[in-house]
């Protein structure tokens, strides 16, 4: 049966009334990861790295694309902005440029390794804390560039494998055995296998496992790697104390084209720090919406003017520091009205005052004619 369009506009109001008797908020959290460092392969001074990934940050990875078509497409998987703070920390106790490039290696040789389907991004595989060479090469490669490094993907098609060739100034010097390299472009980048379990005593940079010696390796610069990213992970040597951050939201209804205000604070209070504000609209992926920068009392405000209708998803994250691990608000739901729909629900509620007079004039009028009549007076 055709529904009519009272009807029809009805059912739409319904449902997003329905909608926005949801919870109006959910909590996130945060990931912390540890990993452990030498000075130098077959070193003696221990360090321990913490790292925490905050959800948000997550979510917009994990949400978005991880289509590969082809061979190109590896750079997109290299994120260094996201990663620095790791590549600022090793870089503390890594300043030649081979050290730290065995430091990373140290990193990713700790991460268990697992055969996994669609390709992730470096903080997916991190945060699941396994992975397969493609991941692991994708993890080094993004802390590598981020410390300063010239990196390239080594892809070896035939033998279903990749690892990574690392530029340095000088020919490695803690390789055991002959040193492996590809000369690209005028440039010598120096294999570094990123798999291997043993974290303490893996491959070193310029070493080459046996079944890829005689191997052909596809090189795929990393040039169009993602060049930056809505925040970043946290990292330090120290234990990353908790930090919160707060939003609220000046209305949980809206008409589309009206103003929003999202404001929040972090706690311990941080002056100008920058706060990611996302947005999750219609079901879409999680996407960056603004970056804004904390008050002397650690406070943002943003306005925003509804530029969509429907369900908006809205959340803060901070990426910490060296002493504070990156946090989450809650996340805050906004129902958002189109204009059309108001206009209908006008439209209805003129017509539906209209029937309703109409009917008690037509009653009046029957009640009217109901009632006896004198007769007429006699001439």
């Amino acid at each position: 049966m055709k529904m009519r369009k009272s009807e029809t506009a009805f059912l739409i109001l319904t449902v997003f009334l329905m909608l926005a008797c949801l919870p109006s908020q959910a909590f996130s959290a945060s990931y912390s990861l540890l990993y452990e460092l030498l000075n130098q392969p077959g070193g003696s001074t221990y360090y321990k790295l913490n790292v925490a990934i905050s959800e948000s940050l997550l979510d917009y990875y994990s949400e978005g694309s991880h289509v590969l078509i082809s061979e190109n497409d590896f750079s997109k998987f290299v994120t260094p902005y996201a990663l620095r703070p790791i590549a600022d920390c090793l870089r503390e106790i890594y300043p030649n440029d081979e050290d730290f490039a065995n430091g990373v290696l140290m990193i990713v040789h700790q991460i268990p390794y697992l055969a996994t389907g669609p390709p992730k991004y470096p903080v997916e595989t991190m945060e699941t804390n396994s992975g397969d060479c493609e991941s692991f090469s994708y993890i080094a490669a993004s802390i590598m560039k981020s410390g300063g490094l010239d990196v390239v993907v080594f892809y070896y098609a035939n033998e279903d494998h990749m690892n990574i060739g690392v530029a340095l100034s000088n020919e490695p010097q803690m390789a055991r055995g002959d040193v492996d390299y590809v000369l690209y472009n005028g440039t010598r980048y120096y294999m570094a296998e990123c798999t291997g379990g043993n974290w303490q005593d893996g491959w070193r940079v310029g070493e080459c496992p046996d079944e890829l010696k005689n191997a052909t390796a596809e090189i795929v610069p990393l040039e169009n790697s993602e060049p930056t990213a809505p925040e970043q992970v946290s990292a330090s040597y120290n234990a990353l104390a908790a930090s919160s951050t707060s939003l609220d939201i000046s209305s949980s209804f809206l008409i589309e084209g009206t103003q929003l205000t999202l404001s929040g604070a972090l706690l311990p209070s941080q002056q100008n720090v920058a706060v990611t504000l996302y947005i999750k609209a219609n079901g879409l992926p999680w996407s960056e919406l603004s970056t804004v920068n904390t008050d002397v009392n650690g406070r943002f405000d943003y306005v925003w003017v509804t530029n969509a209708s429907g369900l908006c998803y809205f959340r803060a994250s901070w990426s910490g520091n060296e002493d504070y691990a990156t946090s989450d608000s809650v996340t805050r739901m906004v129902t958002i009205f189109p204009w059309f729909l108001i206009a209908l629900v006008i439209v209805i509620a003129v017509l539906v005052s209209v029937g309703i007079f109409e009917f008690f004039m037509s009653r009046n009028n029957r009640s009217d004619l109901s009632v006896p009549q004198p007769p007429d007076p006699p001439l």
